[in-house]
């Protein structure tokens, strides 16, 4: 039996050559990208297409949620990387908490 893997789209791909190239742990890359899929899904649309109203809506809806200071420490962590180092969007990398 095989078990199906989604394709990676080039988001993605770039996201995890450039932690590969900065030394990230695996357990890291794994995080990050659980994260950036997790943001995703909130989106309902892929993350490059996110705005600063998009991510402060998705760091109130965790708050309101209870997610734990560690995931938001991780979360944001991860949203640094993903528009600072994957995108080049250094004006979404905020690490301000609502």
């Amino acid at each position: 039996m095989t078990t199906y893997q989604a394709p990676i789209i080039p988001l993605r791909q770039r996201m995890q050559q450039g932690m590969v190239m900065r030394g990230l742990s695996a357990d890291t890359q794994q995080d990050y990208v659980r994260h950036a899929r997790n943001f995703a899904a909130f989106l309902g649309r892929p993350p490059d297409s996110a705005t600063a109203e998009d991510i402060r809506h998705y760091q109130l809806h965790q708050h309101e949620t209870g997610v734990g200071p560690a995931t938001i420490n991780s979360t944001v962590s991860a949203r640094c990387f993903l528009f600072t180092v994957t995108m080049s969007r250094r004006d979404l990398s905020s690490t301000d908490h609502p």
